[in-house]
């Protein structure tokens, strides 16, 4: 018995398939919009606005209030005629001593020319309130490239009662030998106020003396210290 055989009119043809990707698949359009050119007139100029001048702004008052702690008024009364000559006669700003406040207030006046004189104569006063001398101090009012930075000995490793004096001790040394050696080395001025170590130079000079303070308290003994401080100020000396 022989099936029948199909013929070629049941047989699925290709060319009669319809195409399913027409019917199936659109190209969505885009919603974004479209960027229209601003108009402008070819023959309008651009204005032209002359550079700022380095003046008080439009005649507007700037102020300072710096808090002064209590330890450093005995200080500040037998420094005021130089921090004056410094902020009125150099700085040419206005400065006074709140006694009810406990604060120096700074203000800018007519004869202020830069305006960056009221942040240096902040910074000024700051250094002196922190600890520091007036002379150490003025080198932030002269140059540019000096600035403070404080940190707690905390911050470094968490310790307290006899083995915080300790680090206190490995840092300031006796009579002061291992700090004086760590800001000739690195060309700073270090305060050490309890646990708060305030430190004033440049940003290369800083990060060095605060590495060094760091393996203090971490319990570097002060011997290995002064061998690697040569090492350190040479270093400085290059990068310079």
């Amino acid at each position: 018995m022989t099936l029948p055989q199909p013929t070629t009119s049941d047989q699925p043809t290709t060319s009669e398939e319809p195409n399913k990707s027409d019917e199936t698949w659109s190209v969505q359009k885009s919603r974004k919009r479209k960027r229209v050119g601003m108009e402008v007139d070819p023959g309008v100029k651009r204005p032209y606005f002359p550079p700022a001048k380095k003046t008080a702004m439009d005649g507007s008052v700037d102020r300072r209030k710096i808090p002064i702690p209590r330890h450093r008024y005995t200080p500040l009364k037998a420094n005021w005629l130089k921090i004056y000559t410094v902020v009125v006669e150099h700085l040419n700003l206005q400065i006074r001593f709140n006694t009810k406040a406990k604060m120096v207030e700074l203000r800018t006046c007519e004869e202020t020319k830069n305006i960056n004189a009221i942040q240096k104569a902040a910074d000024f006063i700051r250094a002196f309130a922190l600890g520091f001398e007036v002379d150490d101090a003025m080198a932030l009012v002269r140059l540019d490239e000096l600035y403070l930075e404080s940190f707690d000995i905390k911050d470094v490793k968490t310790l307290r009662g006899d083995h915080l004096s300790r680090a206190i001790g490995r840092i300031v040394g006796k009579n002061g030998i291992t700090r004086y050696t760590i800001e000739n080395g690195t060309k700073t001025r270090i305060i050490c106020a309890d646990s708060k170590i305030h430190i004033m130079g440049s940003y290369q000079n800083i990060r060095a003396a605060r590495r060094t303070i760091s393996n203090l308290i971490m319990g570097t003994p002060p011997s290995k210290v002064f061998g690697n401080m040569k090492k350190i100020a040479n270093r400085l000396a290059e990068s310079i």
